[in-house]
């Protein structure tokens, strides 16, 4: 389950994202202020941060600086600011993604799931066994694992690799 916090000074936006983001299996932790959510956000550090631009203590790009401070989590500012001058502000500052207000629960979730797996750690590196042989598709080699040496193979001792190279004709 994913945590996720969602910042904004309106109480309406606050509860019906709570409301959605729990129905749909997150965790949900808010703020109202941009005090509050670096604080919320320290004591339980989000995956992802939903933050409105206009709060009253902080704007929101310094909220963005003070997160990016120490931590990676996707920023997905959600405000009324459509002005573009704001959303690159937002962007250059560390904001991942811009959503303006008014918007629709669908996109918001869809732009949650793309920031959260373009922040996902990279896979494991492709491989593939075959008995003693193993093929690292990234890398383009085969390994021989310890074992009996095939005749084609005999000049290369357990561990090291043999490169691939494209097949012609």
């Amino acid at each position: 389950m994913s945590r996720v916090l969602v910042v904004d000074d309106e109480p309406q936006i606050l509860r019906a994202l709570r409301i959605n983001l729990r129905v749909r299996g997150y965790e949900v932790d808010t703020a109202a202020t941009g005090g509050q959510a670096l604080q919320t956000a320290a004591h339980h550090p989000p995956d992802l941060v939903i933050l409105d631009l206009g709060l009253p203590d902080l704007d929101g790009v310094e909220v963005i600086g003070g997160l990016r401070g120490w931590t990676s989590a996707p920023i997905i500012v959600l405000s009324g600011r459509a002005d573009s001058t704001d959303k690159v502000k937002a962007l250059d500052a560390g904001a991942d993604d811009y959503v303006t207000k008014p918007f629709g629960m669908d996109e918001l979730l869809a732009r949650m799931r793309a920031a959260t797996r373009r922040a996902a750690p990279p896979e494991e590196t492709p491989r593939v066994s075959l008995g003693d042989l193993v093929i690292d598709l990234a890398a383009k080699r085969v390994i021989r694992q310890a074992g009996p040496v095939p005749a084609p193979l005999a000049a290369h001792r357990a561990g090291h690799g043999l490169p691939l190279s494209a097949r012609r004709g």
